[in-house]
């Protein structure tokens, strides 16, 4: 005999199926069924079975500035065509972002996460703020509403503070991201958190002396190829020492200002880097702003569909290299 208490579980199972066909193909997992909660241990992020995993992906615009493609269908096209296994939602903070337009700015970020949510892949939501520690009572409000909503899903990384300037990690940093780590820790036990560091987040080695003392946090590594080289390697490779893992939640192909060459050596050297260390990746940026740094052409489509012609050089590159990896994944099935 069905009891009621088995009718139910049987309809939530069907209704689960069903929602999972919307998205994944017979016969395949999504990228975040696959592995699950991701967690920190030493310094590398790895899925529910133990295992090391990096993913890769694209990072969005500033919200205020490009918000055509924070979108469903946009986001799907990321997914089923670039093969991003994350995107990161730039939810700018000042110049006319939340800070002015909390509501505006919000919605945004909830139909990216919802996307990523429903296509079955990671999503980072990025405080985008350059003087975070100045806005801590909005931070931590914010993350308390989004953890609340959110955090029981294994989806989601948040990023507390984008690019910290040239600000002290002892004094200025680290506290401000204390308070926030503690904001999201009292609702959510355990998502990863991704934690800036000073100097446009590039300084993890000073904040590998001294790092938070809490489980499931990574530091961001930010560079762009022609102008951050051996240096900052050698800093990464001192964090990654140290013990900490490293989160490379926004890079470019270019100059650090976003524009300028393409400097293809530097980033193989890069790209080899993360790939050896099994480092996560985001890539700047889906944008069809006149710089070098934008993956996309001028008037490209809001929501995806892009052809050859509708992407930049950066584009071509970064696009190429995410369909690698997906093809190397099924070689080694």
């Amino acid at each position: 005999m069905i009891t009621a208490k088995k009718s139910i579980r049987l309809i939530t199972i069907i209704l689960a199926v069903i929602a999972t066909s919307s998205f994944a193909a017979p016969g395949d997992s999504t990228v975040v069924e696959l592995h699950g909660h991701l967690r920190v241990e030493g310094n590398r992020i790895v899925d529910q079975h133990g295992e090391p995993v990096a993913l890769h992906g694209m990072s969005l615009f500033w919200s205020q500035w490009m918000d055509q493609y924070y979108n469903y269908d946009c986001i799907k096209w990321l997914r089923d065509d670039w093969k991003c296994t994350v995107v990161r939602a730039a939810m700018a903070i000042e110049h006319d972002g939340y800070l002015d337009n909390p509501e505006r700015e919000m919605k945004k970020i909830t139909t990216v996460v919802d996307a990523c949510i429903d296509l079955g892949i990671y999503v980072i939501v990025d405080w985008h703020d350059h003087h975070a520690h100045q806005h801590l009572t909005e931070a931590m409000a914010f993350f308390k509403k989004l953890a609340t909503q959110y955090g029981d899903t294994p989806n989601l990384i948040y990023e507390i503070y984008n690019e910290p300037e040239k600000v002290s990690w002892n004094e200025v940093v680290k506290p401000y991201s204390q308070a926030v780590v503690s904001t999201i820790r009292a609702i959510d036990s355990d998502n990863i958190i991704i934690v800036g560091t000073p100097t446009w987040s590039q300084d993890v080695d000073v904040a590998a002396q001294n790092p938070l003392d809490c489980i499931n946090i990574v530091y961001t590594l930010h560079f762009y190829a022609a102008s951050h080289k051996q240096f900052l390697r050698d800093k990464a490779k001192v964090a990654l020492d140290k013990g900490i893992a490293l989160f490379v939640s926004e890079f470019g192909t270019c100059e650090y200002t976003g524009d300028g060459i393409i400097d293809h050596e530097e980033l193989r050297k890069w790209m080899d880097l993360m790939d050896e260390r099994k480092i996560s990746w985001c890539n700047w940026s889906v944008a069809d702003k006149n710089e070098t740094s934008a993956a996309l052409k001028k008037g490209a489509s809001a929501t995806g569909n892009w052809s050859d012609s509708d992407l930049s050089e950066s584009g071509k590159l970064i696009r190429e290299k995410l369909r690698a990896y997906k093809l190397e994944t099924i070689k080694q099935k």
